[in-house]
């Protein structure tokens, strides 16, 4: 697989990751933190190539990033009352909440757990990304499992370039 390697602060290079992201593929973006290892949090085949490209045991749950708490909905089943003061004051940010998961949200993103692991980046890029592709998206570190997280494209290309898309 040859990896594309685009500027993500380009309005038409979001689009064509969105693209990506919808059709099944993975997208390496950064987030606040790190960068991030992005597919389709609702499709399992496309959440199944995250953890062949970073050799992830199937027992490792994934984070899903949402651009929005019109999103929520479609990631966890019940909001408890104590977290929209959670997330009015940390979201977006790098607050990971853990709720139990929607139906939509198939069982390979959780590891077979009835909780998921939520979160909205702070990143204007990752919000943009997730918000053009329309749909939550699952995705942990870009980089092979064990090693340290990437805090630089320099790193996601070293180390997963040809096992993504993008």
């Amino acid at each position: 697989m040859q990896t594309q390697i685009i500027d993500v602060n380009c309005k038409e290079n979001i689009k064509l990751a969105a693209d990506v992201i919808r059709s099944g593929g993975l997208v390496a973006f950064p987030t606040e933190t790190v960068y991030g290892l992005g597919a389709d949090a609702t499709n399992k085949a496309a959440v199944a190539k995250i953890f062949v490209a970073k050799n992830r045991p199937d027992f490792d749950p994934l984070i899903v990033h949402i651009a929005n708490t019109e999103m929520l909905p479609s990631v966890v089943n019940t909001i408890p009352e104590t977290t929209p003061p959670l997330i009015d004051a940390f979201w977006p940010g790098p607050l990971t909440l853990v709720l139990q998961k929607a139906k939509e949200i198939p069982d390979i993103v959780t590891t077979g757990l009835h909780t998921v692991a939520v979160r909205m980046p702070k990143n204007a890029s990752a919000l943009a990304l997730i918000k053009e592709a329309g749909t939550p998206i699952a995705a942990p570190s870009a980089n092979s499992f064990g090693y340290p997280s990437p805090t630089r494209v320099e790193h996601v290309i070293e180390d997963l370039s040809g096992k993504i898309d993008l």
